[in-house]
């Protein structure tokens, strides 16, 4: 499922958040205000998405060059001689396991959503809420 700004989410399990916790105003490196911190957010909390941050796969060389010969193959490969068209399936074939590499990363989605309790959930995957 994809979110969208606007839309309405809620948890979908229990989250628990922990870390160190610095005051408003002091600097982030200083870390002995407070050495620890726990947050316990229940399921079913509801909130509002605020933004939607896509990250897109790197593609490589190899897989810049697959799209590229086999958009050849697919357009002109019934148009070239035998050769040259067995050449350019030969050539495809070669890089056709860096695209299904490429295409079995995971397009990674984090949102920033502020539930209902004021709470503000910044860079959290997708994967952690339902629709409302």
């Amino acid at each position: 499922m994809t979110l969208n700004v606007g839309q309405r989410v809620r948890l979908a399990a229990d989250l628990r958040l922990a870390g160190s916790v610095t005051p408003a105003g002091e600097p982030p490196e200083r870390t002995d205000a407070f050495a620890a911190a726990s947050l316990a957010l229940a399921a079913g909390t509801e909130g509002t998405v605020e933004r939607v941050d896509e990250q897109e796969r790197r593609q490589s060389h190899e897989v810049g060059e697959y799209l590229r010969l086999k958009s050849l193959l697919d357009d002109f490969g019934h148009q070239m001689p035998q050769a040259s068209r067995g050449q350019l399936d030969e050539q495809v074939g070669a890089l056709e396991e860096h695209w299904v590499a490429y295409q079995r990363q995971l397009l990674r989605v984090t949102v920033r959503v502020r539930l209902d309790n004021g709470f503000v959930l910044d860079a959290t995957p997708q994967e952690a809420f339902a629709s409302a």
